[in-house]
C-alpha cells in the first residue's frame, strides 16, 4: 500500500514525537509499506528501530520482529506502550520469559487484531504451536533485526537464524526486512542469499561515525589507568566490556572500592539482577556498567560518553557494534581499546576443539582484530575500509594515531616486492605466510610448499614479519590488494595493483606501532602494580619514620601498629595532605587508621612539600580488592552468628589450619571478626593475655612466621594464631 508522506510525518509526531526523518528513515519505510523487501545497513544510533515500527503502526496487521535478545525485546515494547498510551496490546513479546497467563494474554491481542508489532525470539518462532497460532493471523511484514547473526562470517552467529526462511514460508509469505549496524560485504551476501530476499532494495548508510575518538592503549596497569580516566570524566555514563564473566565481577567491585559508581551486567546474574542493573544504568544511578558483550544491544541510552574494552575483542565487526553504542546523541564519544598479545593467544585457546571450519573463520576474523590494533593508519580509515567504504581524508583528526602520527615512508619497493611475490606464487595464500617468506622465516609451512627455495624468499629479511603484514594490510586499503572472503582471506593483486607493478611511483606508508606483551592476569598483583616498592622520598621517609616512633611511645604502642613501612613509602611517593587522600592513596590505611593516626602525618607532609616547593603527583594508588575466596562470605557470616570454628571448617570441607588461613587473609584484608566467642571458650585466659602482650609490646612487625618462632616453645601454634587475629582486629584494623 501507498503511504501518504504527510500522514507519515503526522504519525511520526504523534507516536515517537519526531519532527522529520533521518537519513534513509523515510525512504525505507515507503519502501516496505509498498510491500517490498528490504535490506537496511545503519550504524548503532542511526535510527534503525524506526524503520519497522513506523510502518508497523500505520499498516494493516501485525509486523513480526525477530530478535534475538530478550532485553531489547522488553526494552523496545515497554517504549512502543509508551509511544500509544493507555493501550498496552499494541506492542507485545513472546519468548521464554512469559507465564502461562501472559502468553495467553499476547495470544488473545494477537487474534483480536489490536497487536501491532510481536517481537519474536528466533527459537520461539520454530515453535510448532507458535507456528498455528501466527498462521491465524494477518502478517504486515517480518522485521529480522541483528540481521549478522544469519552469518557464519558475522561477529554473533545464531544457527537458528538461518531457518528464519523456511518459518516464513510455513507461517506466510510477506515482505521482509532485514536490518543490522554491522555488515562485510561477505556478510550482507548471506543474509540476502539466506533470507531469500536478493530483489531487497539496499538501504546503505554511511559507517562513519564523526563524533567517536578511537584509541588502542597498551595493556600495562589497565586497572589504573580506567579508574584514572573516570576519575578525569566524573558522572559520565560508559561501559566497561570484558570477555569473561569473573573479570566483569572483578572490574565492578574494583571500581566501587575506589568510589566509581558501578555495577556488573553478564549472563550469570539472574534475570532480575541484571534488569535492575540495566535500569540502574539508564536512570543515571550508576555511572558504568561493566558487562560482557550481550549488554547494549537496542538499550535507548544516548549519552554514553565512553566505551573502554578491558579485553580485545574477538572481531571488527564485534568492536564496531559494541563502541557504536557510545554517543548516540552525536556529542561526545570515546572508545578506548586495551591491547596486549597474550589476549589474542587466550582467545585463539578458546577456539581449540571446535570445527575447523569454524576455527578458521574466527582466526581469520581475531587476525583483522591484531591487524586493525597494531596499526600506525587512521582508526577511522581502517573501520570504513573494513565495511567497504572509503574514507576519502588522510588525517580524522579523531583517533590516535591520526593526533600522534608515526613517521611516514616511501613504500614503493616494499609494495612492489609484496605484488611480485603474490604474482609468482601458483596459488594464494594468507597474508601471515606471504610476510614470512619475505622476511625469511623457515617455518614448517614454508618448508612443505618449499616457499623457502623461491628467489623472493628473504627478499626482504631486513625487515620483520610484523612490517611485512603492515605493508601488505596498507595494500589492501590503497586497493592494491585485496582479500577473498570466500576462501578465508588470501590474499591477491587487483588490476591497480599491478598496473603499479608496471609503473611504480611513490606511494607513502607508516610502520605498525609495537605493544608489550601484557600481564599475565592469574599472577598479576594489584596492589603490587599500583603500589611500587620503594622509589619514595627518602627524606621524607625518615621524618615520618622517627614521628611514627613518637607517636607510637606517646600511645605505648609498637611503631608497626601505627602505621606499617609500605604505607610510610607510599606517603613518600604520594604526599597525602588530607585524611581523605590518606586512606584511598596509601595501602593498609583505613578511613579509621587515618582518623586515628593520621592528622600529626599529613600535617608533617603538608609542611614538608610547602617549604621544599615539591610538585605532588597526579597519580594515585589504586584500592585493590583482596584475594578473592569462595569461603569468604560465609566464614564472615557464620562467625557472626558465633559458630564453632570446628563447624564452619566442617562445612567448608577445610581442615582447622586451612580455615585460620582464611581467616587471617579474610583480617589482612582490613575486615574486622570478632572470635572472642571462641576464644574464650578455647583458650586460658592468661595465654591469651600472654600471647597479646607480646604483640602489643615486643612484636616488630605482625609477621605470622615471625611470631611463631619467637613464642612456639610456650604456645602452641593454634594459639598463636588466634590470639594474633584477636589483636590485628582490635589493634591494627
Amino acid at each position: 500500500m501507498a503511504v501518504d508522506p504527510v500522514i507519515l510525518h503526522e504519525k511520526l509526531k504523534t507516536f515517537f514525537g519526531y519532527d522529520g526523518f533521518k537519513g534513509d528513515q523515510e525512504a525505507i519505510i515507503r519502501h516496505l509499506a509498498e510491500g517490498n523487501n528490504a535490506f537496511v545497513l545503519m550504524p548503532t544510533g542511526g535510527g534503525k528501530s524506526l524503520c519497522y515500527q513506523l510502518p508497523a503502526l500505520v499498516m494493516e496487521g501485525t509486523a513480526i520482529v525477530i530478535s534475538p535478545l530478550i532485553a531489547l525485546m522488553k526494552n523496545q515494547v515497554d517504549a512502543i506502550r509508551g509511544f500509544e498510551a493507555g493501550y498496552s496490546g499494541i506492542a507485545h513479546f513472546l519468548n521464554s520469559s512469559l507465564s502461562r497467563q501472559q502468553l495467553q494474554e499476547v495470544q488473545e491481542d494477537l487474534l483480536r487484531g489490536v497487536t501491532k508489532l510481536l517481537y519474536v525470539a528466533p527459537e520461539s518462532l520454530t515453535k510448532e504451536e507458535n507456528i498455528a497460532l501466527l498462521r491465524e493471523v494477518k502478517i504486515s511484514f517480518y522485521a529480522v533485526d541483528e540481521a549478522h547473526c544469519i552469518s557464519e562470517w558475522g561477529h554473533d552467529f545464531r544457527p537458528e537464524y538461518r531457518k528464519i526462511r523456511s518459518i516464513v514460508e510455513e507461517i506466510q509469505l510477506a515482505p521482509i526486512i532485514a536490518l543490522t549496524a554491522t555488515a562485510t560485504p561477505k556478510v550482507q551476501s548471506d543474509i540476502l542469499k539466506n533470507l531469500r530476499i536478493q530483489d531487497a532494495r539496499v538501504f546503505k548508510s554511511s559507517f562513519n561515525r564523526p563524533n567517536l575518538y578511537y584509541e588502542v592503549r597498551d595493556k600495562v596497569e589497565p586497572e589504573k589507568d580506567i579508574i584514572r580516566f573516570l576519575r578525569q570524566n566524573p558522572g559520565k555514563s560508559g561501559i566497561i566490556y570484558c570477555l569473561s564473566r569473573k573479570k566483569v565481577e572483578e572490574m565492578a567491585q574494583l571500581l566501587s572500592i575506589n568510589g566509581i559508581k558501578a555495577l556488573p551486567y553478564h549472563a550469570g546474574l539472574d534475570a532480575k539482577t541484571r534488569a535492575e542493573n540495566q535500569d540502574l544504568f539508564l536512570m543515571e544511578e550508576v555511572d558504568v556498567i561493566v558487562a560482557t558483550i550481550a549488554f547494549g544491544m537496542g538499550i535507548d541510552k544516548p549519552d554514553v560518553r565512553f566505551v573502554i574494552h578491558y579485553d580485545i575483542p574477538k572481531s571488527i565487526e564485534g568492536y564496531y557494534q559494541e563502541t557504536g553504542r557510545a554517543g548516540r546523541d552525536g556529542q561526545e564519544g570515546r572508545c578506548i581499546t586495551y591491547y596486549s598479545y597474550k589476549d589474542i593467544q587466550k582467545l585463539e585457546k578458546f577456539m581449540q576443539g571446535k570445527p575447523v571450519s569454524e576455527q578458521e573463520i574466527g582466526k581469520q576474523l581475531l587476525s583483522e582484530t591484531v591487524a586493525y590494533a597494531e596499526s600506525s593508519q587512521c582508526r577511522r580509515k581502517l573501520l570504513l575500509n573494513y565495511f567497504g567504504e572509503d574514507y576519502p581524508q588522510d588525517n580524522c583528526g579523531a583517533c590516535d594515531n591520526c593526533l600522534h602520527p608515526k613517521a611516514r615512508f616511501n613504500g614503493q619497493e616494499e609494495l612492489c616486492l609484496v605484488i611480485e611475490l603474490i604474482q609468482s606464487l601458483p596459488e594464494r595464500f594468507k597474508l601471515e605466510h606471504l610476510a614470512t617468506i619475505l622476511s625469511g622465516v623457515s617455518t614448517a609451512m614454508t618448508k612443505s610448499y618449499r616457499h623457502d627455495d623461491l628467489p623472493l624468499f628473504g627478499a626482504g629479511k631486513d625487515h620483520d614479519v610484523r612490517f611485512w603484514g603492515a605493508v601488505i594490510h596498507q595494500g589492501i586499503i590503497l586497493h592494491y590488494l585485496d582479500k577473498d572472503i570466500e576462501n578465508y582471506g588470501l590474499i591477491f593483486a587487483t588490476p591497480s595493483g599491478l598496473e603499479f607493478l608496471e609503473h611504480p611511483h611513490e606511494v607513502m606508508l607508516v610502520e605498525d606501532r609495537t605493544f608489550s606483551e601484557g600481564e599475565d592476569e592469574e599472577e598479576e598483583d594489584l596492589s603490587a602494580a599500583a603500589h611500587g616498592g620503594g622509589g619514595g622520598d627518602p627524606v621524607l621517609l625518615s621524618m615520618l619514620k622517627d614521628l611514627r616512633k613518637d607517636v607510637a611511645r606517646g600511645l605505648h604502642l609498637q611503631p608497626w601498629i601505627v602505621f606499617s613501612d609500605p604505607a610510610l613509602e607510599d606517603m613518600t611517593i604520594v604526599y597525602p595532605l588530607t585524611l581523605k587522600e590518606l586512606s584511598e592513596k596509601c595501602q593498609g590505611v583505613g578511613e579509621g587508621k587515618a582518623h586515628k593516626f593520621g592528622k600529626p602525618f599529613v600535617d608533617l607532609i603538608a609542611k614538608y612539600v610547602e617549604e621544599n616547593e615539591i610538585e605532588r603527583p597526579d597519580d594515585f594508588v589504586l584500592r585493590s580488592v583482596a584475594p578473592k575466596s569462595g569461603n569468604k562470605v560465609y566464614i564472615i557470616q557464620a562467625i557472626d552468628r558465633k559458630l564453632d570454628l570446628e563447624d564452619i571448617a566442617s562445612a567448608r570441607g577445610l581442615e582447622m589450619g586451612e580455615l585460620l588461613t582464611e581467616i587471617e587473609a579474610i583480617v589482612s584484608s582490613g575486615t574486622r571478626v570478632n572470635l572472642n566467642y571462641y576464644i574464650s571458650e578455647q583458650l586460658d585466659p592468661e595465654v591469651v593475655e600472654e600471647i597479646y602482650a607480646w604483640f602489643k609490646e615486643e612484636a616488630t612487625s605482625d609477621s605470622l612466621q615471625d611470631a611463631i618462632a619467637a613464642l612456639e616453645d610456650e604456645y602452641e601454634e593454634m594459639e598463636i594464631r588466634l590470639v594474633r587475629i584477636k589483636f590485628l582486629c582490635e589493634v591494627v584494623n
